[in-house]
């Protein structure tokens, strides 16, 4: 007589009708091409009721992100579940925050360069606006300018804020002036522009009277701006050099000053060079205390210790406020040096990547 054979849980449950095996191994899921479809979907819909109600590209821009955010989301919910609708809700949500952040950036640039790039021509790059009266004129005086206060200024903030920087990191560890430097470098960071222009003009008047108008002014008020920053970003430059170079050095007899010029400084010097071009692309555009201290003229004027001196930021201004008669040519203008100024300050960023990837210690061996 033979005995059965026992069944095991697995057989048990294949053979089952609706058992394990029978479960299905995956689950619907979007096709690839579903954001993709989603999206073309969004923007027609936001491109058709943009027509219908007359709305601008910001309007229709942030229709689209979220019809997107709410469709693709319930699609997903009805074929892939709760789960994965979820997923796709957060991953939308993260890339609709990331468009939203772009959009005033994308349509600043739109409209800058559709009415700023027909000004780019030789004749705006090469001439002032010295009796110009309606059509015709340049830049040139306000470039000029803006590269002059703005060396004079870097050339007074950049060696005071890296000493302060050195003594802050190397020698002031724990002392109260050390403390005292902290605490003034965050009130100036946080000061308006236009405090730092007064402050110039203060000073100024106390050596040449009222009404003074210079072009080193206008450098003495972006320096106090441009301080506090270089000052931070060369103090964390320096604290991320390993203290075991100082070390080294201190253990061959070099003096702490020598190890500061040749071990420390030369470590930190991609750090500290994209500081200060941060630093001069952030007080580039400044308007306010150059508006109050350097004033503003038609002609070129090389000297910037003496007379009114034009910047791209207050021709600008003018150039919107002041148009002339017709305006149209006035405003044409201010588009044009507006762009010019972009791309200077792009430029000047461009510049600090470059020389932050250059000049920055190589790892590895």
């Amino acid at each position: 007589m033979s005995t059965p054979t026992p069944t095991t849980e697995r057989e048990t449950l294949s053979s089952r009708p609706g058992g394990r095996h029978d479960l299905p191994l995956t689950h619907p899921t979007l096709p690839r091409f579903a954001p993709a479809l989603v999206g073309v979907m969004a923007v027609a819909a936001a491109l058709l009721v943009g027509l219908l109600l007359g709305w601008g590209l910001a309007l229709m821009t942030l229709l689209a992100v979220l019809v997107y955010a709410v469709a693709l989301p319930l699609w997903a919910r009805i074929v892939e579940g709760t789960r994965a609708a979820k997923d796709r809700l957060v991953t939308t949500l993260v890339w609709s925050a990331f468009v939203l952040a772009m959009l005033p950036l994308v349509t600043l640039m739109f409209e800058v360069i559709s009415k700023g790039a027909k000004m780019l021509t030789a004749q705006f790059f090469t001439y002032s606006m010295r009796n110009v009266i309606g059509e015709g004129g340049g830049i040139y005086h306000a470039i000029m300018g803006t590269l002059l206060i703005t060396l004079f200024a870097a050339l007074i903030s950049v060696p005071v804020g890296i000493m302060a920087a050195v003594y802050l990191v190397e020698y002031g560890q724990g002392k109260r002036m050390a403390r005292v430097i902290t605490f003034l470098v965050d009130v100036m960071t946080g000061i308006p522009s236009i405090v730092a222009g007064l402050f110039a003009y203060a000073l100024f008047v106390i050596f040449f009277g009222p009404g003074v108008r210079m072009g080193f002014g206008g450098s003495i008020a972006l320096s106090v701006l441009m301080i506090p920053i270089v000052v931070r970003s060369a103090e964390e430059m320096l604290k991320l050099v390993p203290d075991e170079l100082r070390e080294a050095s201190y253990a061959l007899g070099v003096p702490k000053w020598r190890t500061v010029v040749k071990v420390v400084l030369p470590t930190s010097l991609a750090g500290i060079v994209t500081g200060v071009m941060l630093a001069v692309a952030r007080v580039a555009g400044e308007t306010a205390p150059l508006l109050i201290i350097a004033g503003d003229t038609d002609s070129v004027n090389f000297n910037v210790f003496s007379e009114r001196m034009a910047t791209l930021p207050v021709f600008i201004y003018y150039s919107f406020t002041q148009p002339g008669v017709p305006p149209e040519f006035g405003e044409d203008r201010a588009w044009g040096a507006a762009l010019v100024l972009i791309v200077i300050v792009m430029s000047l960023n461009l510049v600090a990547r470059a020389v932050s990837k250059l000049f920055s210690p190589k790892t590895g061996r």
